[in-house]
């Protein structure tokens, strides 16, 4: 029998500049602190990474429910003319140090008001539980387990727009070594199945960036 997952591409990109990153004093009065969305200059790294995907051949664009990344993959979506699949599997790592609680979503109206784009008939795959006290035991294998479950779902290309940690571990739910993942502001990785494993082409591909500063942050 053929390999039906031969060729199939998983792209994974992290959202852009977040307003917080910007403006150190935005929690401070912000209604919901722990959910920045873009800065001025995050909006023009998604704009850069939606140009950058145009014309590839992607079937289902997913990204993870806060706003920062379904600002990012808002962009994306406009360039593949694809709706959006929130997928809390690709969640941030939430870690009792940057969440004091569970933290908690826009509301459907909310979503449809401000991301026409989004499916709100989606399921999500995977499921992030607070807290995560540990990133390589908790937040890696929670996304490694949601991206094996996409690719066996959704047939064709693939797209997920999430963080700095579950990028890493949806990297690693698909390759088979940890190698070092470059996870800068929408930067990119390429994983190609070949027909034997999947095969990293790009790791943190930043070449679709004029010029940005990228935060030494994991978030």
């Amino acid at each position: 029998m053929a390999d039906l997952k031969k060729g199939k591409t998983v792209w994974i990109a992290r959202h852009g500049n977040r307003a917080d990153f910007v403006d150190r004093s935005w929690p401070m009065t912000a209604a919901r602190p722990h959910d920045p969305p873009l800065s001025a200059d995050g909006n023009v790294q998604a704009q850069l990474l939606g140009k950058r995907m145009k014309g590839q051949p992607v079937r289902h664009l997913f990204a993870s429910p806060f706003l920062r990344t379904m600002e990012t993959a808002s962009h994306v979506a406009e360039h593949l003319d694809l709706p959006i699949k929130l997928e809390h599997g690709a969640g941030e790592y939430l870690n009792p140090d940057w969440f004091k609680r569970a933290p908690d979503f826009l509301s459907h109206d909310e979503i449809r008001s401000r991301f026409p784009r989004v499916d709100l008939t989606y399921t999500s795959r995977g499921v992030s539980k607070y807290p995560e006290h540990d990133e390589q035991t908790h937040c890696w294998p929670r996304a490694g387990k949601t991206v094996r479950k996409l690719v066996e779902d959704f047939d064709g290309d693939l797209m997920i727009v999430c963080h700095g940690a579950t990028m890493l571990g949806l990297s690693y739910g698909l390759v088979e070594n940890y190698l070092p993942i470059h996870c800068g502001l929408t930067c990119l990785v390429k994983i190609v199945w070949n027909g034997e494993k999947w095969v990293l082409e790009l790791n943190g591909c930043a070449e679709h960036l004029a010029t940005s500063t990228q935060p030494k942050s994991p978030r």
